[in-house]
């Protein structure tokens, strides 16, 4: 008696949607990794003002790096960040990678659009006040206040910012299981 043995043909590989290739898919990571450089670099700038504002002596400089906060930060930041979102979609529907076939690009796209977010959420909407008591500091009628809340702000997204620059280089934790 012979018996047959029926094998399964592999299901053919997802493609993506599009792919990018060569030079388009070169000018999209270029345009991503300098968007992320950029927001890191703004970060960093916050970072500056706020400890300029914080240790400073002289309360004309403290006055300016405040509102130097408050005025140019938002903007600049939170357009390298929805550029960085963007780039980061087009390369990931554009590879092998896919937007949330792995762990770590389906990470990477919370933290972004999570920092995106805190941005307009939670730092935007204080910065008016910011602006003003740098403008009341620098023409001495300001009375003290409590800015030890802008030290969060640089460190969150600094440290986020360097787990997904992490996470770009070492591509842990493999896909994602499908269901069903």
């Amino acid at each position: 008696m012979t018996t047959v043995t029926q094998t399964r043909r592999p299901e053919p590989a997802r493609r993506a949607p599009f792919r990018l290739r060569g030079r388009t898919r070169k000018i999209v990571l270029i345009l991503h990794i300098l968007s992320v450089g950029t927001w890191v670099g703004v970060d960093v700038i916050v970072a500056v003002l706020v400890l300029t504002g914080w240790l400073s002596a002289d309360p004309s400089t403290r006055g300016l790096a405040y509102q130097a906060l408050g005025t140019f930060v938002v903007w600049p930041m939170l357009v390298s960040g929805l550029v960085s979102l963007v780039t980061g979609v087009i390369l990931g529907v554009g590879s092998k990678y896919g937007l949330v076939r792995y762990w770590w690009v389906a990470v990477k796209l919370v933290l972004n659009v999570v920092l995106c977010t805190l941005i307009l959420v939670a730092l935007q909407p204080g910065l008016g006040g910011i602006t003003r008591y740098g403008r009341d500091l620098a023409a001495g009628t300001a009375a003290e206040r409590d800015v030890s809340d802008l030290f969060f702000p640089p460190i969150v997204s600094l440290s986020a910012l360097t787990f997904a620059t992490i996470l770009s280089v070492a591509k842990p934790w493999g896909r994602l299981r499908r269901r069903g």
